[in-house]
């Protein structure tokens, strides 16, 4: 395990993180640092748990969001392979029916 130090709101934070993951671990505290220092910008220094917690509850919903719209586009992408699978299975049939047709013709010569 590697040791970092990370700063949230002025405030200096000892953390433990997988080999080889600082850097991450390093930018995700600098991304939760933004979002508190947006809301002291905004709201003053109202506590640093009510910052916490403000900057968590914005990340999880930006999660959220994220995941909504991954979710939506699995949902297109589900979509538009079964449009395309409809649309060959419709080239085949017309295929095999043209296929069944000469093969019909040959059989009456």
């Amino acid at each position: 395990m590697a040791e970092i130090a990370v700063t949230v709101n002025g405030r200096s934070f000892a953390l433990t993180c997988e080999d080889g993951q600082e850097g991450r671990t390093r930018r995700l505290a600098q991304y939760v640092d933004a979002k508190v220092r947006a809301f002291v910008k905004s709201l003053g220094q109202v506590g640093e748990m009510r910052l916490l917690v403000l900057a968590a509850l914005v990340i999880a919903d930006e999660l959220a969001e994220a995941n909504q719209a991954l979710e939506e586009e699995r949902r297109r992408a589900r979509s538009a392979g079964e449009a395309v699978a409809d649309a060959a299975a419709s080239r085949i049939v017309g295929l095999a029916e043209r296929i069944e047709a000469i093969a019909a013709r040959l059989e009456a010569s």
